[in-house]
């Protein structure tokens, strides 16, 4: 399915019945499990500290809540992450907040825990399933897109480029890689893209790894680079500094890092396509209040998304974005 089209039909969930989980009343605790992809990234702190301010100002005005963080410990491990929703679901939550790691393999235990009166919202990357209460995400093909008009820009509008994609089976990175290529092809006709069909894979020491065999095989004949996700634009930077390419080659990442700020500063980089995943794991957890508590709620919520250069990026709004509160709400 198309990345528009499966935002276009996922809206159309904001006309199921909500509310309908087994803690759907406004005068009882409600326990949220709120499960990432993976629990070793920067990224994944952000949206845990954005979970934990949502679970403090929801008690702060008289309700009962209490999230429990729990993910699978590598980016790639689907059975485990199936594990920890069953295991959710034996334990009889009020609901679940799920950043899926594959838009097919979690249709499943999210349709059981359904069927069990328990509600998911998905955040992050999508589900290919309308059996969810709501998606919480970054418009992840228009990051993609903005990728393609930085890289574009700075290349001058010629040259050839790379893009390394992050894993199969994961709609938020996929969204940008199709965003990306998208933008390339309509607004740079004379930019070519040599290679687009390689994976990082989901650690930095296997991005690495791909990113030099990309660079060994392409050589001196590429200008431009373009990573899909945190990790493997960390494998790249590292890959590149290690060949002695770092600021030869013009590199744009996507997610935050203070490696990449370094990175910039070194002219090494030339931009991240930034989200926000701490008001991700905010919104992820109120929706899903509110929800149980018989409100309604949107069917996608667009948490927003912004390119970060060397020009903007001490820019109080930036440095708003790159500096959640994490060590207020992660002690």
């Amino acid at each position: 399915m198309r990345v528009a089209l499966r935002w276009l039909v996922i809206g159309v969930i904001a006309a199921l019945p909500l509310g309908c989980g087994k803690g759907a009343s406004s005068d009882k605790k409600f326990q949220i499990a709120v499960i990432p992809k993976g629990t070793t990234h920067e990224y994944w702190k952000s949206i845990h500290a954005g979970a934990v301010k949502a679970e403090r100002e929801l008690k702060g005005q008289g309700v009962e809540v209490s999230i429990i963080w729990k993910g699978p410990i590598r980016e790639d491990d689907r059975e485990q992450q199936i594990q920890v929703v069953e295991g959710f679901l034996s334990q009889g939550v009020s609901g679940i907040v799920l950043a899926p790691l594959d838009s097919k393999a979690l249709v499943r235990p999210v349709e059981e825990a359904k069927n069990a009166g328990i509600p998911t919202v998905i955040f992050d990357s999508a589900l290919d399933s309308k059996n969810i209460t709501s998606y919480v995400a970054t418009d992840n093909e228009k990051g993609g897109r903005l990728a393609a008009e930085q890289l574009g820009k700075i290349l001058g509008g010629k040259g050839r480029v790379l893009m390394l994609r992050y894993q199969e089976g994961s709609a938020s990175t996929e969204a940008r890689e199709s965003g990306f290529l998208a933008g390339m092809k309509s607004g740079f006709p004379n930019i070519t893209v040599v290679s687009a069909d390689q994976y990082a894979g989901p650690t930095r020491d296997t991005a690495k790894g791909a990113a030099e065999n990309l660079l060994n095989r392409f050589g001196n004949e590429i200008d431009g680079i373009f990573c899909s996700n945190e990790s493997a634009a960390a494998g790249m930077l590292l890959a590149l500094q290690d060949l002695g390419k770092a600021g030869k080659v013009k590199f744009v990442g996507f997610d935050a890092s203070q490696v990449f700020l370094d990175a910039m500063k070194r002219h090494e980089m030339d931009g991240f396509v930034l989200q926000n995943p701490f008001e991700m794991g905010y919104r992820a957890v109120k929706t899903m209040v509110d929800s149980l508590r018989g409100q309604q709620v949107q069917g996608v919520i667009d948490t927003g998304v912004t390119m970060i250069t060397p020009e903007n990026m001490d820019t109080p709004d930036s440095k708003r974005l790159l500096n959640p509160p994490l060590a207020e709400y992660l002690q």
